[in-house]
């Protein structure tokens, strides 16, 4: 270790209990606080945030937390690592969110393989054509069949078998058809001094012609492969740390630098091909709202897969100090399992752990933290998906945060019933009931012809069993059971309205939009060119929720310019919409 590495990172080569120790002298303390203010440092598991708490403590003038949590720390301090470790880049903002990690990124792109169509293209323009050129020339020449043009016809054959054992992609030099192969036989011929036989000289004559009218076109591929630019790309993200994401993807989607063109051969100012780019912008650590905006999130589907670090930024939120939220925000990505779920019992176990219970009055309330980040899940999964349904995915994070933030409710999972038992889901008479309060006489309970007093009394009868038959004798399926049969299973969906009541009802979900703004997307949805059925019967559900909740002058609005954008649709998807638009217009009446 030399004297500038031991000044980057002075606990280079100790041991835990020799890192310790260190960082509880003057000296380790002004490296902690420099850490703190600069933000440079990585936490590779939640106990390394230990040492740096104390560091915040006694700066915040709390000395006698921090020689507490001094204390109940050093039992430990031999075996466990509490110091966090230096960094060249500074910690992810701590509300900042990421698709996917630069590790996770470099996987997906090391895992695309060439195309062997475009390589052996490549390879039948930058070595079979000049060698094809290269034996036309030969032919040509004024000293044909003297020695010296014996030499080099024969010089040109062994580099033709050295060429053949290391290009293999193309083989069109090995059709007999082919000039190249023409060529080649009538070389063999003349170097062994055969006088070539009145055919084979007429196919010469004519592969002569041919090859020299395209000699000189297409000699060279016109830009690099795609395999070519996304080993650039690996490149650039190697310089990064492999578990989080990156601030800035700009310079890692940019087109070929001329320092990079230097290097690899690249033509400089060439751009970087569009799936690499989409691979690569899933890096992009920002808040959620602009991943949204910018389609990096691109469905309610990856939304959820990113829904667990949410709980991350809102707790890191709840600190009122800069520092500690980008401190607490590292230590919760450092959590030991896969960041892409979230755990309520290991997050009760992170919270409760003695660096996080040393700073006392100043960690934010549990409970506050998880109904905000419930509530803004459901905001935003409405705001930017209002035509698609909740995914399960997403239902299980809702279900998971509903305890934490006391909420007494349970959403509600496919499938809705077992399905070797066929045993009726508990959750169902709720969010029923929950549905059949929020929505009684309104647009959605009329254009369903639901009675929704009579499914109030079976919720309140506690009586899944007969809230699922009555799914199935309005899907005209009386007998069928909810486990598995598709249209039952809709028609439950829409007596519950799929936990969007659950949702404003307990979550408190409001757009700030107005629900005629997600109505109005609803209806794109639905009519979106390309939707299946599927799709669209649940993004019109959702549209009739949604105008349900809207006040009578806004629900005439929203109805008037639905009227005016079935007016301008292609005739394919007007037909489509045409029968529920008519039902949307009686209910609403």
């Amino acid at each position: 270790m030399n004297e500038n590495d031991q000044h980057l990172n002075p606990l280079a080569g100790m041991s835990p209990g020799e890192a310790f120790a260190h960082c509880l002298t003057d000296e380790g303390l002004a490296w902690l606080r420099s850490l703190l203010d600069s933000g440079r440092y990585a936490l590779r598991a939640p106990e390394e945030a230990a040492l740096l708490t104390v560091a915040w403590l006694l700066r915040d003038g709390d000395t006698r937390a921090a020689w507490e949590l001094v204390e109940e720390l050093r039992p430990s301090a031999g075996e466990v690592r509490f110091a966090p470790h230096p960094c060249d880049l500074p910690s992810p903002d701590a509300g900042a969110v990421h698709r996917r990690t630069v590790g996770e990124a470099a996987a997906l792109l090391s895992r695309r393989k060439a195309n062997p169509d475009v390589e052996a293209q490549r390879e039948a323009l930058a070595v079979w054509r000049p060698f094809e050129d290269e034996l036309l020339v030969h032919r040509l020449r004024a000293d044909a069949h003297s020695a010296p043009w014996r030499a080099d016809g024969a010089a040109l054959l062994t580099r033709y078998r050295s060429l053949a054992a290391a290009h293999t992609r193309c083989t069109r030099h090995l059709d007999p058809r082919s000039n190249a192969s023409v060529l080649r036989r009538a070389l063999e011929e003349d170097v062994a001094g055969r006088e070539l036989p009145p055919r084979e000289a007429g196919l010469v004559r004519r592969a002569v012609t041919a090859a020299a009218a395209k000699r000189g076109r297409n000699r060279q591929p016109d830009r690099p492969t795609h395999h070519e630019l996304t080993a650039l790309v690996l490149r650039r993200l190697s310089a990064f740390p492999a578990d989080r994401g990156v601030p800035d993807v700009g310079p890692l989607i940019a087109p070929v630098t001329v320092g990079e063109a230097g290097e690899s051969g690249l033509p400089a100012g060439t751009a970087i091909p569009a799936p690499v780019v989409a691979v690569v912008a899933g890096t992009h650590d920002a808040q959620l709202g602009v991943l949204l905006s910018r389609g990096t999130i691109p469905s309610a589907e990856v939304l959820a897969e990113v829904a667990p670090q949410l709980l991350i930024t809102h707790t890191a939120q709840g600190y009122a100090d800069g520092s500690l939220r980008t401190l607490m925000a590292a230590m919760h990505r450092a959590r030991r399992g896969n960041l892409y779920w979230w755990d309520a019992e290991q997050h009760a176990r992170l919270t409760a752990s003695p660096w996080v219970r040393a700073l006392g009055h100043r960690n934010p309330d549990p409970k506050t933290t998880a109904g905000a980040a419930l509530r803004t899940l459901g905001e935003l999964t409405l705001r930017y998906f209002p035509g698609a349904g909740l995914p399960n995915l997403l239902v299980l994070m809702l279900s998971r945060l509903a305890p934490s933030a006391e909420l007494p409710v349970p959403f509600l999972a496919e499938p809705f019933a077992d399905s070797y038992s066929g045993a009726v889901s508990k959750d169902l008479p709720m969010a029923a009931r929950t549905a059949a309060e929020l929505l009684h006489g309104t647009v959605y309970e009329r254009y369903y012809g639901i009675d929704y007093a009579e499914v109030r009394d079976l919720a309140i009868a506690q009586d899944p069993d007969g809230i699922a038959k009555l799914c199935a004798v309005r899907a005209g399926r009386v007998g069928r059971p909810l486990a598995s049969d598709p249209a039952v299973i809709e028609q439950a969906k829409i007596l519950t309205t799929f936990n969007l009541a659950l949702l404003v009802r307990y979550g408190g979900v409001a757009p700030q939009a107005g629900w005629g703004s997600l109505a109005r997307g609803a209806f794109t949805a639905a009519t979106r060119p390309g939707a299946t059925a599927k799709r669209s019967a649940c993004a019109w559900r959702q549209l009739l929720f949604f105008l349900s909740l809207c006040h009578a002058e806004e629900q005439a609005a929203v109805l008037a310019w639905i009227d005016a954008q079935a007016g301008r649709l292609p005739a394919r998807s007007a037909a489509r919409v045409a029968l529920p638009l008519a039902g949307l217009r009686f209910a609403a009446a």
